[in-house]
């Protein structure tokens, strides 16, 4: 039997790798027989990453990049390039998460969120989307969440957060239906609340968790590798037919 799932060779960028779910999404792709390329700030940790992972047989360079930063993307894109040859997969994973009220949430907050989470997830497909074009193939995934589709109820935080992961679920279908006939998928996963950095702090207090409680039918968050099936579906030959597509992986919560 064919393994459609398999990702032997194919070379695989994850963006924000050094922590959280970018890590988790490394693993997941590494064990399928992906080539990584992991991109991040913070030199150190993505040092401990790679030493980790390599650790355990995969295959892995690093990029120092910041992905507001346009020409940083184009740098580390094309590190990565001469690198490996070529980029199949791109997990655009890079992204922030400041929580502050709208009407009190400063310009500088507000363009840091934006500057993030949209600039940085174009910036990526963009740069990596030329190589694709070039190889008439390319697997590109970009992380939304729960909240590309629903608020957070009775929360004054989320208006910054939801406005950019609304706006990576459009910038996904776009660019699906640019590049849909060029060999290139592009996809999105919406998370839920999931144990990471990011989220280490609000999954502690009583009353999110409360919400969790009401909201999410499985009443929980979500455990490390719940996202690995997504990952690697949309990463591989599973998911030819299928392109500008949100999945929601979220205990249910944008069910009800």
């Amino acid at each position: 039997m064919k393994n459609y799932f398999d990702l032997t060779g194919k070379v695989a960028v994850v963006t924000g790798a050094s922590s959280g779910l970018g890590v988790q999404f490394a693993n997941a792709l590494g064990n399928q027989g992906a080539k990584l390329a992991l991109v991040a700030r913070r030199a150190d940790k993505l040092e401990a990453v790679k030493k980790d992972l390599e650790s355990k047989g995969f295959e892995v360079f690093t990029q120092i990049c910041d992905v507001t930063d346009s020409e940083s993307v184009k740098n580390a894109v094309s590190a990565i390039a001469g690198h490996y040859g070529t980029i199949d997969i791109l997990v655009n994973n890079a992204g922030l998460g400041i929580g502050e009220p709208a009407d009190t949430m400063s310009d500088e907050v507000w363009n840091q969120m934006m500057e993030t989470n949209i600039n940085g997830v174009y910036f990526f497909a963009r740069e990596v989307g030329k190589i694709m074009r070039k190889n008439q193939y390319g697997r590109i995934i970009n992380l939304g969440s729960i909240h590309s589709r629903v608020a957070m109820p009775f929360s004054k935080m989320m208006t910054a957060y939801a406005t950019t992961k609304g706006a990576v679920f459009m910038m996904t279908k776009a660019l699906a239906n640019e590049w849909a006939r060029e060999g290139i998928t592009v996809n999105a996963i919406g998370p839920a609340y999931f144990e990471s950095e990011m989220t280490s702090e609000i999954l502690k207090a009583d009353e999110f968790n409360k919400i969790l409680d009401t909201y999410c039918p499985m009443g929980r968050a979500g455990k490390a590798g719940e996202l690995d099936g997504a990952i690697i579906y949309f990463a591989s030959d599973a998911s030819t037919y299928t392109t500008g597509q949100l999945l929601n992986v979220d205990g249910g919560w944008t069910a009800i």
